[in-house]
């Protein structure tokens, strides 16, 4: 139970989702009304198993369509409108929402959270605009005056209560608010699986413990909690009082760079001894990526997911000696994982890297029986050559085969089409 006398901080916070994002972007494209309106967007529209990304409202009102449905679920409805995902449009969409509300806040009290959502911290605002309330109506509509796109605002006192009062509440009612007074009344009746931040795993844990809402949460021993799940039970249980103590204000992209790592889901099954140039690729990306930020890594992770109908895969890692940022090296390394813990016949459909335990570039050592200056000198020119051409400019020969995907994946912005 939590002190009476425990004084947590009292914010205004908006957590802005925008209602069905890329569905809505292609409705007001083509003129139709993203409410009313049965569209589909598909990831590539050439392809029967293609991923719906998004449904309008309507279509998943009335066929039941779901963002995780294939195109080939769509029904015989010759009403349904189709369209292939234009990732760089949703991105341009998002950033002119972002420079909306920022003539409301400064850009340090926007907080991004997805291309189709943000927290607003609208503190002391209430001289120029009124309350959180107020704010909230004031932007939802000219979001919809400017640009036909309709929005749910969750208001809270901190950044989760907000959120989780615009995934319950304000998607059926357009604007809802959560105070602390408000949790018990609100969110303790709610199942745990409902509550952002509880995934399915997370959900399956709780319940075996007896847990199985919200408020079961907030008055289930706090020791227990933090012995069985350590500083995630922590946070779940300051979850469920309502408490969040996460900064409200402030430049929420400037953080550290943990690694760098890529990862792709293959267009077909790949069998064992084709999948040597998607990892190439994939290592030349993440090398460049640590190359423009000026690090350099120790440890090579990989990972590979079997194909659906073998199912399974392996995740691996290994350290070497010296920090590096060398493609060949971590393509080395990564052979090496492959060779090793590879089954040596399932068939491969996901390929992920990720080079990490980074350090500073100009700090790492040199080897004294390879001559790693010019393979360094070789990376940063290679760079260089394509920030000034473009990212496809120069590429390695297998970059050009069937079995590559640097060229696929340059046409695509978050793994569909730009």
């Amino acid at each position: 139970m939590l002190s009476a006398n425990l004084k947590l901080p009292e914010n205004s916070i908006l957590c802005i989702d925008m209602r069905s994002f890329y569905a809505s972007v292609e409705c007001v494209k083509r003129g139709l009304d993203p409410m009313k309106e049965k569209l589909a967007v598909v990831g590539d529209v050439n392809r029967s198993g293609s991923i719906i990304l998004a449904a309008s409202p309507e279509l998943k009102k009335q066929h039941g369509i779901k963002n995780v449905s294939r195109f080939f679920e769509l029904p015989n409805d010759p009403g349904i409108h189709i369209a292939e995902a234009k990732m760089s449009d949703y991105l341009k969409v998002s950033v002119e929402i972002t420079k909306l509300v920022n003539q409301y806040v400064p850009k340090e009290a926007i907080h991004q959270y997805s291309v189709d959502e943000l927290w607003v911290t609208v503190n002391g605002l209430e001289k120029l605009y009124g309350g959180r309330w107020e704010i909230a109506r004031m932007i939802k509509q000219e979001l919809y005056d400017t640009m036909g796109l309709t929005c749910s605002i969750g208001i809270g006192d901190n950044k989760f209560l907000a959120k989780v009062v615009m995934d319950l509440y304000a998607k059926q009612t357009g604007i809802a608010e959560c105070t602390y007074k408000d949790v018990k009344e609100k969110l303790w009746p709610v199942p745990v699986e409902n509550i952002w931040g509880i995934g399915k795993k997370m959900m399956s844990n709780l319940n075996r413990m007896g847990i199985v809402t919200l408020g079961q949460l907030a008055n289930f021993p706090l020791e227990r909690l933090k012995k069985r799940f350590g500083v995630m039970g922590e946070q779940l249980y300051w979850h469920a009082w309502g408490a969040d103590l996460s900064p409200v204000i402030g430049d929420f992209q400037k953080q550290e760079q943990k690694g760098f790592g890529h990862g792709i889901t293959l267009l077909r099954d790949y069998h064992g001894d084709e999948v040597f140039a998607c990892i190439l690729d994939l290592c030349e990306e993440a090398c460049r990526r640590a190359r423009t930020a000026g690090k350099a890594g120790r440890t090579v992770h990989l990972g590979v997911g079997y194909c659906q109908e073998t199912g399974g895969g392996f995740s691996r890692s290994k350290s070497v000696a010296l920090p590096t940022n060398i493609t060949m090296e971590m393509y080395g390394v990564c052979m090496q994982l492959f060779n090793e813990f590879y089954d040596g016949v399932s068939k491969i459909r996901r390929v992920f890297i990720t080079l990490n335990n980074l350090y500073k570039d100009e700090e790492t050592q040199l080897d004294l029986f390879t001559d790693k200056t010019k393979q360094k000198d070789l990376g940063y020119v290679m760079d260089q050559i394509r920030e000034k051409h473009g990212s496809t400019s120069l590429l390695r020969a297998t970059s050009f085969t069937d079995l590559g995907i640097t060229l696929d994946r340059s046409r695509k912005i978050g793994g569909h089409k730009a």
